[in-house]
């Protein structure tokens, strides 16, 4: 198996397992308790501690220790709401934020009385600097509390403007809360932040260890019940063996992250490059420069998203999706709804640290049927391994004999990728500069439909929803050749 879903989670550091597995042995103890393994244990709680801060350019007195990621995050993104609730009731959050972001501002925003402002983002994923100069210069309504913005998309890759953020807010005395999860052990921590939450298995540590860091002078009251360790921060006990462990790979791993990114830059790079060659109707995502360098997003028209990861399974390629566009659901992904791109078919590469250049070569060499595999067969009738099939897209039906000057294609209840697979194969039962009509109820229409015109130089001409079919959209294109 090649292992291609670091974004999800790195493999064990070497070095991190070494030293967790020692710990088993010498940080057992309760790290508050006097005798002698206890003040073992609290040694090496705060070894690590400071080796984390200084990594995170904080002070060892800001940075506490929570049981994952996302409880740091939830944990930042309450504590902060609540310690500004006096100075504001507004949140402003990046509309491709991670969900547990997206959840813990919803539940903040309840607690205080205020409401969530979501900032856009541009084609690439990256959120618009000047909606939050216009959120802060408007003089009317409550203020703002705080902003949260990823280091860097978990989805697509693309960096965040988060230092410029940084220095608006603080124009205005308002924090700035960073998700820093894609980037921690891989990139210098960008400047600015307030509060800061990462995930060690991110990076290659245990999981079940997350990082919140909070700056002195920062609003910051526990939303949850206090307790006793961790500043009373983090509720329980903290798990010193798997903490330490954590703190020796993400050393391990800064030591090498310059190397490193300047290897899995060369090999998205080459991804980005080879893939539109080897398939055909693909839309690679997020900024091709400005990025995370372990992560590359693609998304390939007519494909179902859960058969093409299956079938990358089985060929002993381990990759995920940022699209929920399958078919157990009707929503698409968020961060791909925000950006505007096309949704189906998405596959996210993201490297280990220890990914080859053969790794990738052979997921390139295996990819272009992977996709044949999952684009629908009932798109042109044909079946794999036919010329019709891999031509990867459906087989155009064949035109009338006098081509009509309208069509309307009725997609109602079906969910992606058939209503494009439909508009694909009927296209040409239209004159050139005729129009097409897609009815239908799937929320990913409303973005595969004008990315599936970007990607066949057609036009889009708009959506209309009559009155007389209640939650369908009818998606206008015009044929152009």
């Amino acid at each position: 198996m090649v292992y291609l879903d670091a974004a999800s989670g790195e493999p064990l550091d070497p070095a991190g397992r070494e030293a967790y597995l020692a710990a088993l042995d010498e940080g057992w103890a309760g790290p508050d308790r006097l005798y002698r393994e206890g003040r073992r244990a609290r040694m090496l709680l705060d070894a690590a501690r400071e080796a984390v801060a200084e990594l995170l350019g904080c002070r060892a007195d800001e940075l506490v220790f929570t049981a994952s990621g996302t409880a740091a995050v939830h944990q930042g993104v309450l504590g902060l709401a609540r310690g500004r609730a006096r100075a504001g009731t507004r949140i402003a959050v990046g509309a491709v934020e991670h969900s547990s972001v997206l959840h813990a501002v919803d539940l903040a925003v309840r607690r205080i009385g205020g409401d969530r402002v979501v900032l856009p983002v541009d084609g690439f994923g990256r959120v618009a600097l000047g909606a939050l100069a216009d959120l802060l210069d408007q003089g009317a309504g409550p203020a703002l509390a705080f902003a949260a913005i990823q280091s860097a998309n978990h989805e697509v890759g693309t960096r965040q403007p988060v230092s410029a953020a940084a220095r608006l807010l603080a124009e205005q005395g308002v924090p700035l809360l960073v998700d820093a999860a894609v980037t921690l052990g891989r990139e210098p921590v960008p400047e600015g932040w307030a509060v800061l939450a990462g995930s060690a298995r991110k990076w290659g540590g245990p999981a079940g260890v997350g990082v919140l860091a909070v700056r002195k002078g920062t609003r910051f009251a526990a939303d949850w019940p206090e307790d006793e360790r961790e500043r009373g921060w983090v509720p329980g006990p903290v798990n010193v063996p798997a903490i330490l462990g954590a703190a020796t790979a993400l050393r391990a791993r800064a030591a090498e992250a310059e190397a490193t990114a300047e290897r899995h830059r060369e090999l998205t790079t080459l991804l980005r490059t080879r893939i539109p060659e080897l398939v055909p109707d693909v839309e690679v995502v997020g900024d091709p420069v400005d990025r995370a360098p372990h992560i590359l997003t693609f998304s390939c028209l007519y494909a179902s998203g859960e058969a093409l990861l299956l079938e990358l399974d089985r060929l002993d390629f381990a990759v995920s999706s940022g699209s929920s566009c399958t078919a157990s659901t009707l929503t698409p992904s968020h961060v791909l709804e925000a950006m505007g791109v096309l949704t189906q078919g998405n596959v996210r590469v993201s490297l280990p640290w220890r990914v080859s250049a053969e790794d990738v070569e052979r997921f390139l060499a295996v990819l272009p049927d992977a996709v044949r595999v999952a684009r629908p067969q009932q798109a042109g009738g044909a079946a794999p391994g036919t010329d019709a099939a891999a031509d990867g897209a459906p087989e155009s039906a064949a035109p009338t004999e006098t081509p009509q000057p309208e069509l309307d294609i009725d997609a109602v209840g079906k969910l992606c990728p058939l209503p494009v697979i439909e508009l694909g194969k009927r296209i040409r039962q239209v004159e050139v500069g005729g129009t097409v009509r897609v009815w239908a109820d799937d929320p990913a229409a409303r973005l595969d439909i004008p990315a599936w015109c970007r990607l066949t130089g057609q036009d889009y001409l708009g959506e209309e929803t009559p009155d007389s079919r209640p939650g369908v959209t009818a998606y206008r294109v015009r044929r152009r050749e």
